[in-house]
């Protein structure tokens, strides 16, 4: 859930001051990447994944807390629905059978979860959008965990807006309506991948993460489903940054930049991404610490920089730097946060093997793709592979415009391979995982295609909307529990993937 807060309501000389410790931050970090040394004894990654919460009916269970009281297990975290939870694994070398255990260890995270969400007669589902998620769900104030970072950043988002959340997804179906609070936040469920770096190889590291972006999202997109309509296989991505926006439309139009951000330009530092969050982001959370980081580091200590951290944790970008102190050595890391959550435990490995394999094979390239590719081409391949799932278009150096599921064929997989090889994975678990992505392009079916399809044919065989995405989530939990990898869950007889 991140750092709590003290309070909800912050005074303008309070805001004044959090400024100024941001920038004393920052030069400290500045600083500390000259002159310090980084833990860089092992590539290790890490996972975080977010999961619903549902009742018998299949509808939005709101009472995180009893759950996760249930749940007794400290890797499990609330998160800003009441209707959701985060399971964070410890993190582990990327070497020998550590995807399959990765496996493994999800797997016996979701039982965990769901023999403490049963004894309250509800279930967890990993899936971008919950599908049968309404608007009545998110009245009041029981969508909300209860905690003073969740209420800060609704005041302050909402206060910085100046007006309510609109919101505006057109999609196979079209979705508009106003919001006075951050409750459409909530929808988004995500899987989180890390990778701790060193500050020498981090900028190629979060520049091929950007490139990767589009490719990752057509094969992953698992949310088509909003309030009942179906929008785009991977709705979430204009979802989260539509309903965390502090401006205003004159704002918009201006060019101001958004909290949800891709970037607008490729980077030779990490410095580069957090002199960026200060420039050009106000503080919607300013906590201030009794840290002196200067004092800290002249002293021969690690600063936490907690007020940099704080901050960087309110601009959400798809890559996100980030800058943590375990057992008193600072580390950095690169958070990839495009994919959503679900379908399978298999499916979710299958994600990070694509994404950690082909990350390598292109950091290691003599000429790197992004020295070839403008950013905002980058930026065009993640919305057109968010609107279009696998069946986007997308841009590449040497081969123009391309279908998304063409190019991981021809280029991305193979280099998965090689980049999971020189990791040190066995070739049967690339097998194993990389099949899965393979099987994916082939039968034209993720978790999204998969989704539409069901509730297609279920429509077409009489139910009403509401009728069939509670018939077609039921169906997607017994999948999602038998950890088959989603090209291979069964779709009504005449249906493919839509």
């Amino acid at each position: 859930m991140g750092e709590e807060v003290s309070g909800t309501r912050f005074s303008r000389q309070h805001r004044r001051r959090y400024r100024e410790k941001v920038h004393l931050c920052l030069d400290v970090f500045t600083d500390m990447l000259a002159t310090t040394a980084f833990d860089t004894e092992r590539a290790s990654i890490g996972l975080e994944i977010e999961f619903n919460l549902v009742d018998r009916a299949h509808r939005p269970y709101l009472d995180n807390r009893t759950v996760l009281r249930t749940i007794c297990d400290s890797t499990f975290q609330p998160e800003l629905g009441s209707f959701n939870i985060e399971l964070n694994l410890p993190p582990q070398p990327l070497s020998g059978n550590a995807l399959f255990e990765l496996e493994l260890a999800l797997q016996r995270s979701l039982l965990l979860a769901q023999e403490g969400a049963g004894q309250h007669g509800a279930h967890v589902v990993m899936v971008g959008i919950l599908p049968t998620l309404l608007p009545a769900h998110l009245e009041g104030t029981r969508w909300m965990t209860p905690s003073n970072r969740y209420a800060a950043l609704n005041e302050s988002i909402l206060t910085a807006r100046g007006e309510d959340l609109h919101l505006d997804i057109a999609g196979a179906e079209h979705l508009t309506a106003h919001w006075a609070c951050l409750a459409p936040e909530t929808a988004c469920t995500s899987t989180q991948f890390h990778l701790q770096v060193t500050p020498h190889g981090f900028a190629d590291t979060w520049n091929a993460s950007q490139v990767l972006a589009g490719p990752q999202l057509a094969l992953g997109a698992n949310s088509p489903y909003l309030f009942g309509l179906h929008l785009w296989p991977e709705t979430r991505i204009e979802l989260f940054l539509q309903s965390i926006d502090t401006r205003s439309p004159e704002l918009r139009n201006q060019g101001v930049r958004p909290r949800a951000w891709f970037g607008e330009r490729w980077i030779t530092s990490i410095f580069d991404l957090f002199e960026e969050n200060v420039r050009y982001f106000p503080a919607l959370l300013p906590e201030i610490s009794d840290e002196d980081p200067r004092a800290v580091l002249a002293a021969g200590g690690t600063p936490n920089l907690p007020e940099l951290r704080l901050h960087n944790g309110t601009v959400y970008r798809w890559n996100r730097p980030v800058y943590d102190v375990v057992d008193g050595r600072p580390h950095l890391r690169v958070e990839n946060r495009v994919l959503p959550s679900g379908p399978s435990a298999v499916d979710v490995v299958a994600n990070a093997a694509f994404y950690y394999g082909a990350l390598r094979a292109l950091i290691d390239d003599d000429r790197p793709v992004w020295s070839m590719l403008p950013f905002d081409v980058a930026r065009w391949n993640l919305y057109s592979c968010a609107r279009n799932g696998l069946g986007a278009r997308v841009r590449w150096p040497g081969l123009g415009e391309i279908g998304a599921g063409e190019l991981v064929l021809r280029e991305l997989l193979p280099q998965a391979h090689e980049g999971l090889r020189r990791w040190g994975v066995p070739a049967a678990l690339r097998e194993r995982y990389l099949g899965a992505i393979e099987g994916r392009v082939r039968s034209g079916v993720n978790g999204a295609a998969w989704q539409a399809g069901t509730v297609r044919a279920m429509e077409s065989a009489g139910l009403g909307r509401s009728e069939a995405l509670t018939g077609m989530l039921a169906a997607y939990c017994e999948y999602m529990r038998s950890n088959l990898p989603v090209h291979t869950w069964p779709l009504p007889r005449g249906e493919g993937p839509g």
